[in-house]
């Protein structure tokens, strides 16, 4: 025999063995979707890494080095890749039915959302329908909903200032077991309008007790947002206490010139000493100087009880008008007063007259629609408040840049719009408001804040609209890239982020979003909204007691 070379021998074991190994390796696993090579943010805060994030059913299969394929593959190289951002603060109950697709919400990277400072849009017995409409119908983003105490108190009671009955007290309550067990998330007061504000401190801790039983949360926009701040804290806190569940403060501010400065660290040191004894208190907010809301927020509560008649009667009465105007000019105890919290009338500014004949002074304040006029001010928004075919609505500039920096360091702060999903596209929420906060808060957090301000890192950022909201509401797999978790992503070039949206131009969608993912289907891509709807709605555990 002659003899094979050493060299043949080696060559030909080494393909040998090769050929055994190639054998022994299974096919390389294909996915749904594989996003490749981009700055990935697990959301708990921790330092991103270069790495591949894969899709499979809906949910994260895989992290890290990803050798299998995808079907769809996304390039995310120079990209950073976040779980999808959850809104705490929504108002977009009223407008999924009518449209689905979210896309002022989606476009700016929002997948959750978390509605229901006024209630549902349905009764009590009909939310478990509303949420089977839903999903019937489909949504864009995922979608959860409190139920509003007031909401509860108007169907037993009406528009009423009075305190319920005996008999009335456990109707209420009836309605917030009912909604509980319907899927509500919890419950919440908004006590700076009527018939909220009617509601004393010891009502709504036994309406609340209901809500706690099922293990639901008490979210507030509480009493007061100026300068009895701090007793409005403190309010909030004790309904949670005594009603023993967690407390959400809702859009925290210190709306109150005089206070700049001072009372938003005020308040953070009461919900600070408040954890410490154990009491589950948090707050969300958003990130802009100007809140909105109803114009008829200058007028004292007492002349709005009866509803929205019995206001524009009482305004029709110049002896009324006088003693209001006195009211708005002194102060009335117990009531928000919004025109001292903007500092006079030059800071609300006119949004939505609902109104053709005054539509044409939307975006001016109300000083200068007076002068124009030749009017007092207050008679001015009395008379648009009357004028108008709905809720009139305005911007109010009430709150201090350093005032957002300090709620923002907060480490139990989250983010919240207070705006909803545009019923069509670039058009306004169900609110009627015209605000930015609806098409740039979250892109705004990270622009601004992070890369413009260093207020935050954007691992801090990150955290505060994923994994903590997500951990704070219960929303299981979710808020995280972690593996079997909900793909819910978003894909961003933090150097071109750009919220856009201004007061002067609110409805402007932002920039440097590449893709938003809701249960691993791509629903933008690039700024267009794909027609997806695979959102699913988040339950409150209540339900699952039924």
């Amino acid at each position: 025999m002659r003899r094979q070379p050493v060299s043949a021998v080696i060559i030909a074991l080494v393909s040998a063995l090769a050929g055994l190994a190639a054998q022994s390796q299974p096919a390389a696993i294909g996915y749904d979707l594989v996003i490749r090579g981009g700055r990935v943010l697990d959301g708990m805060g921790n330092p991103w890494i270069v790495g591949d994030v894969a899709i499979e059913d809906g949910r994260i299969a895989a992290v890290g080095r990803v050798t299998g394929r995808g079907t769809q593959e996304i390039d995310a190289r120079g990209r950073y890749v976040s779980p999808g951002w959850i809104d705490m603060m929504d108002q977009s109950g009223g407008a999924l039915p009518v449209n689905g697709l979210a896309e002022n919400k989606l476009r700016m990277g929002v997948t959750s959302a978390i509605g229901g400072e006024g209630g549902t849009p349905v009764p009590a017995a009909q939310i478990a329908d509303y949420f089977a409409t839903l999903e019937k119908q489909g949504i864009s983003l995922n979608f959860g909903t409190y139920y509003s105490e007031a909401q509860a108190r108007t169907a037993i009671m009406g528009n009423t200032a009075r305190a319920p009955s005996a008999e009335e007290l456990p109707r209420i309550q009836a309605l917030m077991e009912t909604a509980m067990t319907g899927g509500a998330m919890g419950m919440t007061t908004a006590l700076i309008y009527p018939p909220g504000s009617w509601a004393s401190t010891d009502e709504l801790v036994e309406i609340a007790k209901v809500a706690a039983r099922y293990g639901g949360v008490y979210a507030t926009h509480m009493r007061d947002e100026g300068p009895r701040l701090l007793e409005a804290v403190q309010e909030a806190i004790a309904i949670g206490e005594r009603a023993g569940m967690p407390v959400e403060i809702f859009h925290l501010k210190a709306a109150y010139q005089p206070g700049w400065g001072t009372l938003m660290a005020e308040a953070g040191r009461t919900i600070e000493a408040a954890r410490a004894r154990g009491v589950d208190v948090a707050a969300d907010l958003y990130v802009y100087t100007a809140g909105g809301t109803g114009l008829e927020a200058t007028i004292p509560t007492w002349a709005q009880e009866g509803g929205r008649s019995m206001l524009i009667g009482r305004l029709s009465d110049a002896a009324v008008r006088t003693r209001l105007k006195t009211e708005i000019r002194t102060g009335l105890p117990g009531w928000s007063n919004m025109v001292e919290a903007a500092g006079g009338w030059d800071g609300i500014v006119l949004s939505n007259a609902q109104n053709p004949d005054n539509a044409k002074y939307e975006g001016n304040s109300i000083a200068a629609i007076a002068k124009e006029r030749g009017a007092d001010p207050a008679d001015t928004a009395f008379d648009l408040v009357a004028q108008g075919k709905g809720r009139v609505m305005a911007i109010f500039h009430m709150m201090s840049e350093p005032d957002i920096e300090t709620a923002l360091r907060f480490p139990w702060t989250s983010i919240g719009s207070d705006a909803g999903a545009a019923v069509s596209d670039g058009g306004q929420d169900p609110t009627g408001l015209t605000h930015p906060r609806a098409y740039g808060n979250f892109p705004r957090v990270i622009a601004r804040y992070v890369r413009e301000r260093n207020v935050l890192t954007l691992e801090q950022a990150i955290r505060k609209m994923t994994s903590w909201p997500a951990t704070r509401m219960r929303l299981a797999g979710r808020g995280s890239l972690k593996e079997g978790h909900w793909a819910d992503v978003v894909v961003f070039d933090l150097a071109t982020l750009d919220d856009a949206a201004t007061y002067d131009a609110p409805r402007s969608s932002p920039r440097g979003i590449d893709y938003v993912l809701v249960n691993g289907q791509v629903v933008i891509d690039h700024g267009r909204h794909t027609g997806a709807k695979p959102g699913r709605v988040l339950y409150g555990p209540g339900r699952q007691a039924r």
